[in-house]
């Protein structure tokens, strides 16, 4: 008669080759069934399976020895999402005027240089002629000099002459520097001093976050005297800072490099992953917390500025006596192992099924053993469902 698997088994998610495959071996050599006259098998105490090598390996059953092991462990903190500051601009503008036109709309990728809006400025036309003057000043001053140094190497101009000559023109030539600097700042081959236009450039690639002004506004520029304000952000979402509070009592456990798992309220069922990449050298006085700094990929960019998020993030626990959570069974309310304990009276290898207890609070994929086993004892770490469906 053909065998068939368990119901513990098939309830336990064994696949239904395994299962078959160890129930029809089993029941083969006699396992859970009383021997014939004259055979050599023996049936097993209750909680104990005895199986042959040739029926572990159709099994696939897996034996490994219990070891001393750096179980894992993770914080868990609250944590906001915010820009790299490395990929982000916020752009003011230079100049005082008025908003003539938008180039650049919110949403759009744009590259390094690209036009974003342009602004109508009497500063612009002032900074042009301001440049044209001290280049004449600076022109005239040359001549002088040299006028007045011919003079004086000619014994006909007096030494006070030619010592105002040089003052004048060294402070033409300071001044020239100063305007060419301030057309610099204005965007030099960006503002227009005929129509007394500047147009405002993407400083980095990236995309438009953020657009603050309309056509026609009136804008402060930021070397006015007035309070500027932001027209565009600029930003790159790749990859995005998480930055987040660590208690006092936890920060000696978290280190640089630390891998970090970030669920964010908006996508519940996601984990984002990333490092630690920063840990701030103070505590809050108030909060006698630390704050971290998480590096984010964030390729399809579903993580925005702003977001609230919990922060888990891994750290090194002790070195313990651990097993493998896939050895782990679940009986009502009990946690149990199958230990492998040597050759049976028949020559059959013999795994005892063995209560444990465990710290599931500590580790991830290997759980700290409180007792039941030690180090040495070989336990099986796959397979050990299919031997529980087999008592």
């Amino acid at each position: 008669m053909k065998a068939r698997p368990s119901v513990a088994a098939l309830l336990l998610g064994v696949p239904l080759a395994a299962a078959v495959a160890l129930t029809a071996a089993v029941a083969a050599s006699g396992c859970r069934s009383t021997p014939a006259a004259g055979s050599a098998l023996q049936q097993p105490p209750q909680d104990e399976v005895w199986l042959t090598p040739r029926q572990l390996q159709d099994a696939k059953v897996q034996v490994e020895p219990v070891e001393m092991r750096t179980v894992g462990n993770e914080i868990v903190a609250s944590g906001k999402v915010a820009f790299d500051d490395r990929r982000v601009a916020h752009l003011f503008s230079p100049v005082t005027g008025r908003i003539r036109r938008i180039l650049a709309e919110p949403g759009a990728r744009v590259k390094k240089g690209a036009p974003l809006a342009t602004i109508e400025s009497p500063d612009v036309g002032n900074t042009s002629a301001d440049l044209g003057k001290a280049n004449a000043d600076l022109v005239a001053a040359e001549h002088d000099l040299h006028r007045q140094k011919e003079l004086y190497d000619a014994h006909a101009g007096s030494q006070r002459d030619y010592e105002s000559a040089q003052d004048n023109h060294g402070k033409a030539k300071a001044e020239m520097e100063r305007s060419r600097q301030k057309a610099r700042l204005f965007g030099g081959a960006s503002a227009d001093a005929v129509t007394q236009e500047f147009t405002l450039r993407a400083p980095i690639d990236g995309e438009v976050i953020a657009r603050n002004v309309n056509p026609g506004a009136e804008v402060q520029g930021q070397y006015g005297g007035g309070t500027a304000v932001e027209l565009f952000t600029i930003g790159d979402l790749d990859q995005v800072w998480v930055f987040a509070d660590i208690f006092e009592m936890d920060l000696a456990r978290v280190r640089r490099g630390a891998t970090v798992s970030l669920k964010a309220i908006a996508y519940p069922a996601e984990i984002f992953t990333g490092q630690v990449d920063w840990i701030a050298g103070a505590l809050d006085p108030v909060s006698r917390t630390a704050r971290i700094r998480c590096s984010i990929p964030n390729r399809n960019r579903e993580l925005k500025p702003e977001m609230y998020a919990t922060v888990s993030v891994a750290v090194a626990g002790p070195t313990v006596a651990a097993l493998p959570r896939t050895a782990v069974l679940r009986i009502a309310d009990q946690t149990a192992v199958f230990v492998e304990t040597g050759a049976a009276p028949d020559g059959r290898l013999r795994f005892v099924r063995r209560i444990v207890a465990i710290n599931e609070d500590q580790g991830t994929d290997y759980l700290p053993i409180v007792r039941g086993v030690t180090p040495g004892d070989r336990i099986v770490t796959t397979g050990a469902t299919l031997l529980s469906g087999m008592l």
